[in-house]
């Protein structure tokens, strides 16, 4: 990976642009591709000089938001029965189906939290499709949710330094510790409407 990423550096700018933006399209497909991490050295190399801001953020953005909508037209026109059907490792059928919940519940509130959170944001582009909502919505809203979290992560990663290996281990903290935060907020929620959902059944 640190050989990779230094690389990228060595390359022309348009073809870094592209690979970052390539990086964030992927991610949503295959989750464990540290899209962020790859984010996060884009900012980096605004801070040293070799890229510039906008470029950045734009080329990271486009990524995120085509990702998403390539899930969420999978998910409209495969449906739910071929993702449970199959239990995908990275599309687990009961992320899918307490992601599908949610979407209920929530609509279209849920796309624009959507790359706040950590690990369920495939589900998330999936279960949007599987429950039928509007593409015409769904874009800007995905787009919006793409461009403040790359805003606000490559602002992150261009102002912690000149040096990778601090940045990295700057972001890396960074992003466990927000990680950790919003599972945190994620359980209080949970246990706060099974609560509330059990007193509604025992005052009926």
């Amino acid at each position: 990976m640190e050989r990779f990423l230094y690389s990228l550096s060595d390359l022309p700018d348009v073809l870094v642009y592209f690979l970052l933006a390539l990086s964030a399209y992927v991610e949503n497909l295959v989750p464990p591709i540290p899209g962020d991490t790859i984010t996060a050295f884009g900012a980096f190399l605004v801070g040293t000089g070799r890229l510039d801001f906008f470029w950045v953020f734009l080329s990271t953005t486009l990524g995120s938001l085509l990702g998403f909508l390539t899930l969420f037209w999978c998910g409209r026109y495969l449906g739910r029965r071929f993702f449970f059907e199959r239990d995908y490792r990275f599309f687990r059928a009961k992320d899918i189906l307490r992601a599908e919940a949610w979407f209920i519940r929530y609509g279209y509130l849920m796309i624009v939290l959507n790359r706040f959170l950590p690990g369920i944001r495939s589900a998330v582009s999936l279960a949007a499709g599987i429950t039928g909502l509007r593409g015409v919505w769904v874009a800007p809203l995905a787009f919006a949710s793409c461009a403040f979290w790359n805003l606000i992560w490559i602002m992150v990663g261009h102002t912690l330094g000149t040096h990778w290996d601090l940045v990295q281990s700057k972001f890396s903290m960074l992003m466990w510790r927000y990680n950790i935060m919003v599972a945190v907020l994620l359980a209080l929620f949970l246990l706060f409407w099974l609560v509330r959902k059990r007193l509604r059944n025992g005052s009926s």
